[in-house]
């Protein structure tokens, strides 16, 4: 460990001693060698992955179409993934790395593409793991996502959440949103987001993307500080803690539409998650205000397709109708999966006929179908 201490603090010292700078500039005085990472990169783009692990111990390691899939060659050892990844960081990143042990920050090569990064520690070794991120900003129609979302995007106040797990497309989905927004509204659009992964370019609307641990220290200042900004809409990353919870809330009932995300499997999941945030004295304050603020929450997670290569999102959307506002705000959580399965004329759908109808296209096997639903009896009644 002692070894990799000292080569983070030469390198954070020989960082600082670089010309001034800003961002992914300011570097080092000498030139770096991206040559061998480029080439795994490129290989990443060729073959359409989604990740690149580089982990002492294991070959470099592609995601593919969801599964991941070594690349030709022997294991990376502990110096190899140090040289690929260390050369990556700018001095603040290099000594947040020291302080954390983990940081994240996206960056961009010539002519290849740009990656979301989060380099971190593992039994006492640097690892990092590359996330490729599309060249475009996605629309609606080439996620393959429900022309339903589009109105979560006319929407002038509420709260929209996009959950689901690590890797299922939630950034993505949000930039479409947020795309939608830029291009057929004139409007004040403010992002947090740590890092910045789309950047979004003034359209119809003026954009301001802010990166936390660069232009602000967390999310939860930022929301406050961004209420005096005169936004009309607003983008937060992550919901992380209760502070930002509570503030996005507030945001969301008074003349704003904020879009968030969430890690959760399921509809109902994200409204526990948010009240399990929260003291239980303070709860049914919450719930009131959610039951108001909320205008809908998407789970959505991507499924492997028929056709070699392709994954298609599988999604499930509450909208908040009366009958829904009315649930969260007696605590009934356990009825809102009900509410959703008898509420398509409200736009709503359950990730089980989602499922159905991802089948019933010819997209996705029966197999899939089954193994990526947590209601089987209901899924078998709608195949």
């Amino acid at each position: 460990m002692a070894g990799y201490e000292n080569e983070l603090a030469q390198i954070v010292a020989e960082l600082n001693r670089a010309a001034p700078g800003s961002g992914e500039d300011r570097r080092r005085t000498a030139p770096v060698d991206f040559s061998s990472l480029d080439k795994v990169l490129v290989e990443a783009v060729r073959r359409v992955a989604s990740d690149v692990l580089l982990i002492a111990g294991a070959p470099v390691t592609l995601r593919v179409s969801g599964v991941l899939a070594p690349m030709a060659g022997a294991t990376l050892a502990p110096e190899e993934t140090r040289d690929l990844l260390l050369p990556l960081l700018i001095p603040s990143q290099a000594q947040e790395l020291q302080k954390q042990r983990s940081v994240d920050f996206c960056f961009s090569r010539d002519g290849i593409g740009r990656f979301r990064a989060n380099v971190h520690y593992q039994r006492g070794t640097i690892a990092g793991s590359i996330r490729l991120l599309p060249e475009k900003i996605p629309s609606l129609e080439s996620l393959n996502l429900p022309p339903t979302l589009r109105k979560f995007a006319e929407a002038r106040q509420g709260l929209v959440l996009i959950t689901g797990p690590t890797g299922c497309g939630k950034s993505s989905t949000l930039a479409a949103l947020l795309h939608l927004i830029n291009t057929q509204r004139h409007d004040h659009v403010v992002t947090i987001e740590d890092p910045i992964e789309f950047a979004h370019e003034n359209r119809n609307s003026i954009v301001e993307q802010i990166e936390v641990g660069t232009d602000s220290p967390d999310f939860a200042s930022s929301v406050r500080s961004i209420l005096r900004q005169n936004p009309d809409v607003i983008l937060v990353g992550e919901m992380r803690d209760p502070e930002t919870i509570a503030t996005v809330l507030t945001a969301a009932e008074t003349g704003h539409l904020v879009l968030s995300t969430l890690h959760t499997n399921d509809t109902s999941q994200a409204v526990s998650r948010i009240l399990d945030s929260f003291p239980a004295g303070n709860q049914p304050q919450i719930r009131q205000q959610l039951s108001l603020a909320l205008l809908a929450v998407v789970a959505q997670q991507l499924v492997p397709s028929t056709q070699e290569g392709r994954r298609y999102p599988a999604v499930e959307i509450l909208s908040a109708s009366r009958a829904i506002r009315s649930l969260i705000r007696k605590g009934e959580d356990h009825q809102i999966y009900s509410a959703i399965s008898t509420g398509r004329a409200d736009g709503m759908m359950t990730m089980e006929q989602s499922l159905a109808e991802l089948y019933k296209a010819g997209r996705i096997t029966r197999e899939t179908a089954l193994a990526h639903s947590s209601r089987h009896d209901d899924l078998l009644r709608y195949l």
